[in-house]
C-alpha cells in the first residue's frame, strides 16, 4: 500500500468527497448509497413482520434516507424530528422552520411539520401533548399499515411510549433490525467511509504536528477539531485525548492539563466525518524532545502485538465465539486495565457487533457471524494498574470475502516501536 503524504499542501484535500449532498463529480454514486441502505432496514423489518418503524435517532434517521439536521441537538431534544418508514413509504417529520432541508432526496415519500412531545416544548401540558402526538401518529400509520399495525421504535421518550400504545399501536424494540441493517456496507458505501478516514487522517496528522510540550490537552485536541470541521466533516463523538499520567487508566476526558516534556498522548479519533460515517482509530504519540523510554516503548510494542494478532485471525464466517477464544491472550499485569472490548463495528457510529474478550465473554458475550460487508474495529488499551502512563492503539478494518482490507491507514510510531 503506497504511503500517504501526511505533509501535504492545503490543494491536496480538493476532490474529498464531502457530505450527503455533494457534486455528482465527487466520485461517490449517493444515489445509490441511499437505495441500498433504506432497502437493507426494509429487508430486516420484513423478516421480523415489522409493518412500520418509528426512528428518532437521528443516526438512524440519515441511515435510512440521507436527512440531516441539527445531528447533536437532536440527540437530547425529542422527538424534535422523526421518520416513519414502511415497506413503500418513507414520511420524515422535520423540526419547525426546516421543512426545506431534505428537499430532492428520492428516499423520502413527504415531508411533515415535526411535533415535539417533549417536556420543554409543552411544559405542564406534556400529557396531553403526547397523548395528542399519539393519537394523530396511531391514525397515520393505521392509514399506511391497516389495522393493529407492528411498529418498531429504537428511541422515545416514556410518555410518548406509552401513549402510543395506548393508542392501539403494537409496538416492538426497532433496534435489532435497524443495527442487523447497518452492519453490512455496500462497496459504494464503503466509498463514504474511506472518504471519512481519510479526512481524519489529515487532521490527525495536523495534530501530531503541533504536539509540543507546554500546550494543554484541550489546545491539541483543538486542532483535530479544526482539520474536521474545515473539511467539512461533522463532529468529534468523544473527547478522548489525554497525556501523560492522564493517559492511565484511560477514557479520561480532555482537560486542562498540560503536556510535560516527553508524555505520552493517547488518541482515540470518534470522529463523526464526511457523509456523516464514523472515522474511529487510535494513536498514542510522544511529546519529546528527548528518546522515548524504554518503559513507553515497551507499552507501545504490547498494545501493537495485540492489534495485530487480533486483525490477523478476523476471517469471514468465524463465529464471536470463536473469536474471542482465538484472541491475543493479554498479561495479567495489563489485564485489570483492558479496553472493555476486544473489537467493535462501525458506521455512522460505533455498532453492532460487539466483540468480547474471552474472559468478559461468559458475562457480556453473544454469538454471531463475522460477515463480509462488516467494517470492524479492533482496539487496544495497554497500562497497569496503577502505572503511570499507558497506551491505546485501534485499527479499522472492512472484512472481505476471503480476510480484511485495512482502512485506517496512520503510521505507528517508528520511535516508539524500535
Amino acid at each position: 500500500m503506497a504511503e500517504l503524504d501526511w505533509h501535504a499542501e492545503r490543494s491536496d484535500l480538493d476532490g474529498l468527497a464531502l457530505l450527503d449532498r455533494s457534486p455528482e463529480d465527487e466520485g461517490i454514486d449517493l444515489v445509490a448509497v441511499r437505495a441500498w441502505r433504506q432497502a437493507r432496514v426494509r429487508r430486516e423489518m420484513a423478516a421480523r413482520g415489522i409493518d412500520a418503524v418509528i426512528l428518532m435517532d437521528p443516526v438512524n434517521i440519515r441511515y435510512a434516507t440521507g436527512a440531516r439536521n441539527m445531528q447533536v441537538f437532536s440527540m437530547r431534544n425529542g422527538p424534535a424530528r422523526y421518520l416513519v418508514m414502511t415497506a413503500d413509504r418513507a414520511i420524515l417529520y422535520e423540526f419547525t422552520g426546516a421543512l426545506h432541508l431534505p428537499e430532492g432526496l428520492e428516499t423520502i415519500d413527504e415531508v411533515r411539520p415535526a411535533v415535539t412531545a417533549s417536556f420543554v416544548a409543552a411544559g405542564p401540558q406534556i400529557a396531553e401533548r403526547e397523548r395528542r402526538w399519539a393519537q394523530d401518529m396511531a391514525a397515520t400509520l393505521r392509514d399506511l399499515c391497516g389495522a393493529n399495525p407492528c411498529v418498531g421504535i429504537e428511541r422515545m421518550n416514556g410518555g410518548t411510549a406509552i401513549a402510543l400504545g395506548e393508542a392501539g399501536v403494537r409496538l416492538v424494540d426497532a433496534q435489532e433490525p435497524v443495527e442487523m441493517a447497518r452492519a453490512i456496507k455496500s462497496s459504494e458505501e464503503m466509498k463514504c467511509v474511506n472518504a471519512s478516514l481519510r479526512a481524519t487522517e489529515r487532521g490527525v496528522a495536523e495534530l501530531r504536528a503541533a504536539i509540543r510540550p507546554g500546550l494543554t490537552e484541550a489546545e491539541l485536541w483543538s486542532v483535530l477539531h479544526r482539520s474536521i470541521i474545515a473539511q467539512n466533516g461533522d463532529y468529534v463523538e468523544t473527547r478522548l485525548l489525554s497525556a501523560g499520567d492522564r493517559t492511565n487508566p484511560w477514557f479520561q476526558e480532555t482537560g486542562s492539563n498540560v503536556i510535560g516534556a516527553n508524555d505520552l498522548i493517547a488518541l482515540d479519533t470518534d470522529v463523526v466525518g464526511c457523509h456523516g460515517y464514523y472515522s474511529d482509530f487510535s494513536r498514542t504519540f510522544h511529546a519529546g524532545p528527548s528518546r522515548p523510554s524504554a518503559q513507553q516503548r515497551e507499552l507501545y510494542r504490547v498494545a501493537h502485538e495485540q492489534v495485530h494478532h487480533n486483525m490477523d485471525i478476523l476471517r469471514p464466517g468465524m463465529s464471536f465465539r470463536d473469536y474471542a477464544d482465538a484472541a491475543w491472550d493479554i498479561p495479567e499485569k495489563y489485564y485489570a486495565n483492558r479496553y472493555y472490548l476486544s473489537a467493535h463495528g462501525c458506521g455512522m457510529t460505533g455498532e453492532y457487533p460487539y466483540l468480547y474478550h474471552r474472559g468478559d465473554f461468559p458475562d457480556a458475550g453473544y454469538d454471531g457471524e463475522i460477515l463480509p460487508g462488516m467494517t470492524i474495529c479492533v482496539e487496544s488499551y495497554i497500562g497497569e494498574d496503577g502505572g503511570r502512563e499507558g497506551v491505546k492503539l485501534e485499527q479499522q478494518v472492512l472484512i472481505t470475502e476471503t480476510g480484511i482490507e485495512l482502512l485506517s491507514r496512520f503510521p505507528f510510531e517508528e520511535a516508539l516501536l524500535a
